[in-house]
């Protein structure tokens, strides 16, 4: 079935300015809080958010395979399940709808009044109700300048990092859409020099510029997905900034990994861009090192030439953008990532997921955490307004961007912005 909507020549009736991250080309979906306090699913062009509920109630969907409230629930979990075909002819009529040459609801007033919200008449929620949560450590950028710091330089990365995509399992409780602010945790520490931790709030807050991918129901518990229909189960990507505190991470990571230290918040960008909107944005990844197991070997164009920033505002103060990278540095894709994480039967399940892990690039200024881009603090990162920043402090907002960009036509992702607030007291 052709993604009609992409078609770069295609212009709509709704006003939008000429840099948006959201054309009609895009087409993503979220779910949002209408003016009248009522919960739906939703999409969004431009600055215009478009309420799928009441589009399919008032008919516009007639000929799609749709049950009657699949745009009228609090998730996209259900919609995602029904799986490609059905998103595709989603996007496709949406497409057709909102097209310049199309007038039937252009012309009808009073279903304009229903079915369009402004931004400012809106609230975002969480896109999904994410029952499993993986995050995957999958820049060799990144896990080279970790080694470096924390292991053997010349011996950076672990021996299994060139052989498979490492991940490990997070909490989805903690997840949460732009604008939700977060709290300083606490946490045991080891200081240096010291023989026993220390307990309190963490001193090395960090961010982590990732993105995540969210899937549809895929596979039987027992049953691996061959890596050439991987793409098939993903639904789409968001921001997402995965934060971390550095030193109840170094303390309690041995020997089994992540815990306190990342799982006290998550944050997403609300409107989940679909994989058939950044289609036209495929490139080549990096080329393997080592040679890889058949079952994580591919053809084709598995990476995406995705534009990442992340800028940090002091209260009160301009924003910094601290580090510019791009998601086609990934040395490990989500075709493999997925493939990977299914080999041994483990099922997934609509709404699912999987966070890229930090996105680093080549050079010092697309590095995609404080960790690096200050080097453990030894070189702190100035800020426009003066100052300069080792890690997070207090009431800084971390703001991150994404975007697209080809022969005229950018698809972005908007933003996710989160605060940081101080330790949290009743």
């Amino acid at each position: 079935m052709p993604i009609t909507a992409n078609n770069p020549k295609r212009k709509t009736w709704i006003e939008t300015t000429p840099n948006t991250d959201f054309p009609i080309q895009n087409i993503p979906f979220g779910v949002f809080l209408t003016r009248d306090d009522i919960i739906t699913i939703g999409t969004r062009i431009g600055d215009t958010a478009i309420d799928l509920g009441a589009l399919h109630q008032l008919g516009y969907f007639k000929g799609i395979p749709l049950t009657d409230d699949i745009f009228l629930q609090d998730s996209l979990n259900d919609f995602i399940s029904d799986g490609k075909k059905t998103w595709r002819l989603v996007r496709n009529r949406i497409a057709d709808i909102f097209d310049e040459t199309n007038e039937t609801l252009k012309n009808n007033i009073e279903h304009r009044k229903i079915v369009l919200f402004a931004l400012n008449e809106i609230e975002m929620q969480l896109p999904v109700s994410v029952g499993d949560y993986t995050d995957f450590y999958s820049s060799i950028e990144h896990a080279t300048n970790v080694g470096k710091m924390f292991r053997d330089p010349d011996n950076a990365l672990l021996p299994n990092w060139l052989h498979m995509p490492i991940g490990y399992h997070g909490r989805s409780s903690s997840i949460i859409p732009s604008g939700i602010p977060v709290h300083r945790p606490q946490g045991q520490k080891m200081i240096n020099g010291e023989e026993n931790p220390i307990f309190g709030p963490s001193r090395l807050v960090d961010f982590e510029l990732e993105m995540a991918f969210i899937t549809t129901d895929a596979n039987h518990l027992g049953e691996p997905i061959p890596i050439e229909e991987a793409e098939d189960y993903i639904f789409g990507l968001v921001l997402f900034n995965d934060w971390s505190a550095r030193d109840i991470q170094k303390w309690e990571y041995v020997p089994l990994g992540p815990f306190l230290g990342k799982s006290f918040a998550s944050s997403m960008s609300p409107w989940i861009v679909t994989l058939d909107a950044l289609e036209p944005y495929r490139v080549a990844g990096p080329k393997p090192i080592k040679e890889q197991f058949p079952y994580l070997q591919y053809s084709g164009k598995k990476s995406f030439d995705i534009n990442l920033e992340v800028a940090i505002q002091p209260e009160n103060a301009v924003e910094t953008v601290v580090g510019k990278t791009n998601f086609k540095y990934m040395y490990w894709n989500m075709a493999q990532q997925l493939a990977h994480h299914t080999v041994n039967g483990c099922p997934i399940n609509s709404g699912d997921m999987m966070g890229s892990g930090t996105i680093s690039g080549p050079t010092e200024d697309s590095f995609g955490s404080m960790l690096e881009l200050s080097w453990r603090g030894e070189k702190p990162v100035q800020l426009n307004e003066g100052g300069s920043r080792k890690f997070i402090e207090d009431n800084d907002t971390v703001i991150m961007r994404g975007h697209c960009e080809k022969n005229g036509i950018r698809i972005g992702f908007g933003e996710v912005a989160s605060k940081l607030l101080p330790v949290f007291k009743k």
